[in-house]
């Protein structure tokens, strides 16, 4: 990609990532995610959220379709921890470089843990924030997990 993109789209970039971006228009109602899917047309089960979390006191990062919610006890167990809850918003803000309903799992501030939910592996792309709202990155789950470093477990519940 040239030009000047986002952290994520650099990020992606400079890992030598296949990537296709989706620019829409974000009326910003709150589910951030939920809009992305619908203003793309593409099914809930393949766009996916980026939430942050504590746990044990450490901030860690959650990827999970946007149909489901984030299972804090099964992330605890995936990256072998005990506790696990939200993170607070600011403290994800800063830890990331980006804002609420735009904070991607690539090419944040500083490199969290990161865990992606399993179900991405059944997608051949999933779509996750490019760094601002928006903007979605389409991209293959295997890329995902090879350029955040993630681990794959059953992080995500309900839906």
């Amino acid at each position: 990609m040239s030009g000047k993109g986002t952290p994520a789209t650099v990020a992606a970039g400079r890992g030598g990532a296949d990537f296709a971006l989706h620019p829409y228009e974000a009326p910003g109602t709150g589910s951030y995610g939920e809009e992305a899917a619908d203003a793309l047309g593409v099914a809930h089960e393949r766009v996916f959220k980026t939430l942050v979390a504590e746990v044990d006191g450490a901030l860690t990062v959650g990827v999970v379709p946007v149909a489901r919610k984030l299972d804090l006890k099964a992330l605890a167990a995936a990256v072998g921890g005990k506790k696990a809850r939200m993170a607070d918003p600011a403290a994800a803000e800063r830890a990331t470089g980006y804002v609420r309903g735009g904070i991607s799992p690539l090419g944040q501030r500083r490199r969290l843990r990161t865990v992606v939910d399993e179900s991405a592996l059944g997608h051949g792309t999933v779509y996750v924030s490019a760094g601002r709202r928006g903007l979605q990155m389409e991209l293959a789950p295997a890329e995902l997990v090879r350029l955040t470093g993630a681990a794959t477990a059953p992080i995500g519940i309900g839906g």
